[in-house]
């Protein structure tokens, strides 16, 4: 990598920083915009920079790169006002694999799952994402899964390897179990590909819930200021012991258990929000 292109990218960065106040004195709609179309710059440049270290520190794909990014994506915060106030890390101390579910809201989630990631910690994405230029290449350095969510049998396929991958390597997995993202101030069904992968491996489900972004970031109302975050790793639920008959149930506990906790987090009522949804099928 030119060591000129590494200065082009962050004297392109540093001056997108030193225009934005005065661009953010636009109108609502305008700021809005502004400051999610700097966000996804941000996301470029930061990858982009973020590869050749990658690259000369791990020299290619593992998910000890994850270490970088997170520390890269953890400065975003400050850039946007917002704060975070985490309860339970003590719950991400165990020495053997396990599968981590939160939920997921909005583009937003990339800061707060950096903001506690664990070491030694892989994501599962879309397989879309890889192709998003220095985004898709430092996830694929950082070790993240791409799955087709449009096959059927390749995700099958690849939940499998998944299994596979975190015994071999005793590793955790972070996955969305509501499957895409969902800012309407509740929880979607969850889907059952990662309570099958806690089940087959045998291994526990740590649930990460995150307060209502809806304060503070609301695309619908174009608003994007600062504000705080409340997180809460919750403890860890005991797969050992459990059959393919015991997703079903399995996953509508975790459901209503993150469900109860993301109002509780975001000072609502579940009453306010509906009767209760169960998991996918």
């Amino acid at each position: 990598m030119e060591p000129s292109w590494l200065l082009g990218g962050a004297a392109l960065l540093l001056l997108l920083l030193l225009l934005l106040p005065a661009l953010l004195a636009l109108s609502p709609a305008a700021h809005f915009q502004l400051k999610i179309g700097f966000y996804c710059v941000l996301c470029v440049v930061a990858s982009a920079l973020a590869v050749p270290l990658c690259l000369l520190r791990h020299g290619g794909r593992t998910v000890r790169n994850m270490r970088i990014i997170k520390n890269i994506v953890k400065t975003f915060k400050y850039i946007y006002g917002l704060r975070f106030e985490v309860k339970g890390l003590e719950n991400f101390q165990i020495e053997r694999p396990c599968v981590i579910v939160s939920n997921h809201q909005s583009i937003l989630d990339m800061m707060g799952l950096m903001e506690i990631l664990p070491d030694n910690c892989v994501q599962i994405g879309k397989k879309e994402l890889l192709y998003t230029g220095p985004v898709g290449l430092i996830m694929y350095l950082g070790g993240v899964i791409f799955i087709n969510r449009k096959s059927t049998s390749s995700a099958k396929t690849v939940m499998s390897g998944v299994v596979q991958t975190m015994l071999d390597e005793n590793v955790k997995v972070w996955i969305y179990p509501e499957g895409t993202r969902n800012g309407n101030g509740d929880l979607l069904p969850f889907k059952k590909g990662a309570f099958h992968i806690a089940v087959q491996a045998q291994v526990p489900i740590i649930p990460v819930v995150y307060s209502s972004f809806s304060s503070f970031y609301n695309p619908a109302k174009k608003l994007f200021i600062s504000g705080k975050i409340q997180v809460e790793v919750l403890q860890p639920i005991e797969t050992k012991g459990l059959k393919d008959e015991d997703v079903t149930d399995l996953t509508e506990r975790c459901y209503c258990t993150m469900r109860e906790t993301f109002f509780r987090l975001s000072g609502m009522t579940s009453e306010a929000n509906g009767s209760m949804q169960g998991p996918q099928q």
